[in-house]
């Protein structure tokens, strides 16, 4: 009965989110600003809890820092970011086990020994995380941390990561940095996300704004100019996906409005129906030895895509030609395989049913269709704090 009454107050939300906003939403592109607003003014009690119990959590953790690696990157500066590709191994034919090979799916304890990963990661989700609960709550214990942790990563000299990912997923042997690495960047657009819902805060400062918006402005030149950005922006698969999805809320938090619109229609248009045929499965993520898993992180990108899309009117969900193949014809080929049934292809991996939840909330909540709603049950899905107020009203 639990999960019924959150899942029933999920779509509310949605729903309410319709009504006229009482004032400005925040300037947020991977939630829907309307629907946070509406959260502010009307906030659930389940809401805030979840929303105070990340928080909370948050502010006990250390700062983690990029100059923390033991390795330096080939730059010679610890502030480029730096990860190894993690599916690579030592090659037992040579005698320095160079070049590394490729076990797809088979993850190289090796690759953990360089924290960037990580600590990017756990940075941006925190800084989220205290954003989110400052606007819904205004304590100021949670912004001020967050904008700690946005300037240590992104504004301080001393600390800041530099605005590019080329020395991301390296393969020993092969390469210094490669394409698939700006895969590391896709939790970037949170940072945006945080610094909107800080604005009003003193703790978040307009010269901060303005020195993130600097670093982003920078990042975006590197995105889109450099050649591992260019690798990235042509995959054709999750990759390709993922790019889309990291460029296009940059791009409307630097104004290039017209360059996110495009980019969106080119992924409605163009790479939605490349990537999904008639029966869901999509091919180029069903060749991998994980093929539910990234069948469904594909799927988490194209429907993280669809909220920021909609801002600008363009509605992922909705096919090119009427009964096309789209984001709901691939969620229904993964849908019946939840714990108690197997899924019939190669997954290498244990406990695959936690990778549809991203998709399976946005898409719940944008349908509001009782097979998705119910679905959140069987896949034993767990919202976040942001994923209860993520997805955009119908």
């Amino acid at each position: 009965m639990r999960f019924i009454a959150f899942a029933t107050a999920l779509i509310s939300a949605s729903l309410v989110a319709q009504t006229p906003a009482p004032k400005a939403a925040p300037r947020v592109f991977q939630m829907s600003p309307a629907a946070l607003l509406q959260a502010k003014v009307h906030p659930s009690p389940e809401l805030l809890a979840k929303a105070r119990h990340d928080a909370d959590s948050a502010l006990r953790q250390p700062v983690p820092l990029i100059t923390a690696k033991t390795q330096t990157p080939p730059s010679g500066d610890k502030h480029d970011y730096m990860s190894m590709g993690a599916y690579w191994w030592p090659n037992p034919d040579t005698p320095d086990h160079k070049p590394y090979v490729r076990h797809d799916g088979l993850r190289n304890p090796e690759a953990t020994t360089i924290p960037d990963n990580l600590n990017l990661w756990h940075a941006v989700k925190q800084s989220r995380m205290l954003a989110l609960a400052y606007y819904l709550t205004g304590d100021e214990r949670y912004a001020e941390h967050a904008a700690l942790l946005l300037r240590t990563w992104f504004i301080t000299p001393a600390t800041a990561m530099h605005p590019n990912l080329e020395y991301a997923q390296y393969i020993p042997g092969i390469n210094v940095g490669r394409g698939s690495g700006i895969l590391d960047g896709s939790v970037l657009p949170q940072v945006i996300d945080a610094a909107g819902m800080l604005a009003g805060s003193p703790h978040w400062t307009t010269a901060d704004e303005a020195a993130l918006h600097h670093w982003f402005t920078d990042y975006y030149v590197w995105l889109t100019t450099s050649k591992n950005g260019m690798h990235e922006y042509l995959a054709p698969n999750n990759h390709g996906s993922w790019y889309a999805e990291q460029a296009g809320p940059i791009e409307l938090y630097l104004g290039k409005t017209g360059a996110a619109r495009a980019r969106y229609q080119a992924v409605r248009t163009e790479r939605i129906p490349a990537q999904i045929p008639a029966d869901g499965l999509q091919p180029l993520e069903m060749v991998r030895t994980q093929s539910f898993s990234y069948s469904a992180f594909n799927l988490e990108a194209l429907t993280l895509a669809s909220i920021t899309a909609q801002q600008l009117g363009v509605d992922l969900f909705q096919p090119v030609k009427t009964g096309a193949p789209g984001l709901l014809t691939a969620l229904d080929a993964l849908l019946p395989y939840d714990a108690q049934h197997k899924w019939p292809h190669e997954q290498i991996t244990d406990h695959k049913e936690g990778t549809l939840c991203p998709a399976l909330i946005i898409a719940a909540a944008h349908t509001h269709d009782a097979k998705y709603t119910d679905a959140l049950q069987r896949f034993a899905c767990k919202p976040t704090a942001a994923q209860m107020i993520q997805a955009p009203p119908a």
